[in-house]
């Protein structure tokens, strides 16, 4: 017979589990919300509605945050800060920041349309730690190119809209200022090393090029690192081998970047702001002086502690930043006539041919170079694809799968091919033109990696697509890798990111 006694004890936790929900949802919210082009809207409004343009938006702007009893204060004619509980926060983000929409609605006469960015920072016991974070997610939503917001919840980020093409800014002065900035750094150090990102393509080759013709205008050492070099930027490397003219450590590759630091370093990156990206990644960690240029949207994993950092999405090209700057570093810089081919092509590929992001600074800064000798004939000729490259984009766009109407979906095969990873971006561009497709996506397997070149014109940001993916680019110009995966798997894992994203309604 089975003398053992069981013992239940029963506790009613529900006093102790409603706190706890309370205790979340009166959390500490900080807001802010910043006007992405409030002067140049005002510029596009008649005088006798400006004062009630600005009038709309204080509404706009206080109604939509009216619901959550929250305090909305206005810093500057053009910012503003909101303070709520956690609660609302949870609110705002199952209605997906619809202010980011209702703020391009106002409509008075004002030719540009109005876009904001929104930078959401909670998390900490602190209400002051609380607003450090909310300028940090304030940051991230504008060096991504405005229109979104940022939620910054301690470590966890999430992206609420972006989905518009960014809006050029035409800021001379402030290229003057990080020009002033770069020459007072380089005034102070004597040995420049100059990187791009892996696998560099012709903006990361030109833009490094810029910086190094500043470097050597201003007398210093200066170094170029790169590795692997693909098929499109090798014609342009080799001219600039066995030159009497340059060194023959221009060049250097990434395992013997780290011994030419010294404590008179700087460390200068170009055309790319993920430390895991670059060519030497050990050169930012042993390097105290880092300088980042570049037009990529900042994602979570930027380079920290970069004593100056120009990331600016509205350029079309790392190669037209280095181009303005060489105007105001020194009055005295001249281009030879190959640095400026080098620089041109950097815009001239990734503006797709000047027929994407580009605004008046673009052509400007290809008129500068063309001054200097850039020959777009020359150039032209340089990009061109061999046969065997040319054979099998041709061969890529003939098996394309167009998913849902709007996807163009294709493989690229690299096999025989320097850099195939080259010929899979140029599919993706060839696919946008057919009638219909909104983006394209090509497949390239190369050294047991799988790389994803994605391609939009205006209708679908890409950039969020990849990044979903682990990825990131731009609006209309993203990638991905994937490693331990196949081309089936890679396609499929394309076609639910792209199905979620359309049922949660961010494409």
């Amino acid at each position: 017979m089975d003398s053992s006694m069981y013992v239940m004890y029963l506790f009613d936790e529900t006093d102790i589990n409603t706190y706890i929900q309370k205790l979340k949802d009166e959390r500490f919210v900080v807001g802010l919300v910043y006007i992405d082009n409030y002067e140049e809207a005002l510029d596009s409004t008649d005088d006798v509605r400006r004062s009630l343009l600005a009038g709309l938006i204080d509404k706009r702007v206080n109604k939509y945050f009216s619901p959550g009893s929250a305090i909305v204060r206005k810093l500057e004619k053009d910012k503003y800060i909101v303070v709520f509980r956690y609660n609302f926060l949870e609110k705002l983000m199952q209605d997906r920041f619809s202010l980011l929409e209702e703020i391009k609605s106002i409509k008075i006469g004002n030719e540009m349309t109005l876009t904001l960015s929104m930078g959401i920072g909670t998390g900490s016991a602190e209400y002051s730690k609380n607003y450090d974070v909310a300028k940090a997610a304030m940051d991230l939503a504008l060096g991504r190119g405005g229109d979104q917001a940022v939620v910054k919840d301690g470590e966890k980020i999430l992206y609420y809209g972006g989905k518009s093409q960014q809006m050029e800014k035409n800021t001379r002065v402030k290229v003057r200022v990080k020009a002033h900035a770069l020459r007072q750094i380089l005034d102070n150090n004597s040995n420049v090393l100059v990187m791009g990102h892996t696998l560099a393509d012709i903006d990361a080759f030109g833009s490094a090029l810029g910086i190094y013709v500043i470097a050597k205008k201003l007398g210093k050492e200066a170094h170029i690192v790169l590795g692997e070099v693909t098929s499109s930027v090798r014609p342009f490397v080799n001219r600039f081998i066995d030159k009497e003219e340059y060194p023959d450590d221009m060049f250097i590759k990434p395992d013997d970047a780290p011994s030419k630091i010294n404590a008179s370093t700087v460390v200068i990156v170009v055309d790319v702001n993920r430390p895991q990206r670059t060519e030497c990644p050990e050169l930012l960690e042993k390097c105290k002086t880092v300088v980042v240029f570049d037009h990529h949207r900042r994602q979570s994993d930027t380079i920290t502690g970069a004593v100056l950092s120009y990331v600016d999405p509205y350029a079309s090209s790392a190669s037209e930043m280095i181009t303005e700057m060489i105007q105001y570093v020194d009055d005295n810089i001249k281009l030879k006539a190959f640095e400026a081919d080098a620089l041109y092509a950097g815009i001239n590929i990734d503006t797709d041919g000047f027929n994407s992001k580009s605004g008046p600074r673009t052509f400007e800064a290809a008129a500068f170079l063309r001054r200097h000798g850039a020959d777009v004939t020359r150039v032209r000729k340089m990009l061109r694809s061999n046969m065997n490259e040319y054979k099998e984009i041709a061969k890529a766009v003939s098996r394309v799968e167009v998913y849902k109407d709007a996807f163009a979906i294709s493989i690229f095969n690299g096999d025989g091919i320097d850099t195939p990873t080259v010929g899979g971006a140029k599919t993706a561009n060839d696919l946008l033109d057919i009638s219909g497709i909104k983006a394209s996506f090509v497949i390239t397997p190369y050294e047991d990696k799988i790389y994803v070149s994605a391609r939009s014109i205006d209708e679908v940001n890409v950039q969020l697509v990849m990044e979903k993916l682990g990825g990131g680019g731009h609006i209309s110009i993203a990638g991905a890798q994937f490693t331990d995966c196949t081309i089936d798997q890679a396609i499929n894992k394309i076609k639910l990111t792209l199905d979620n994203m359309i049922k949660d309604g961010e494409i």
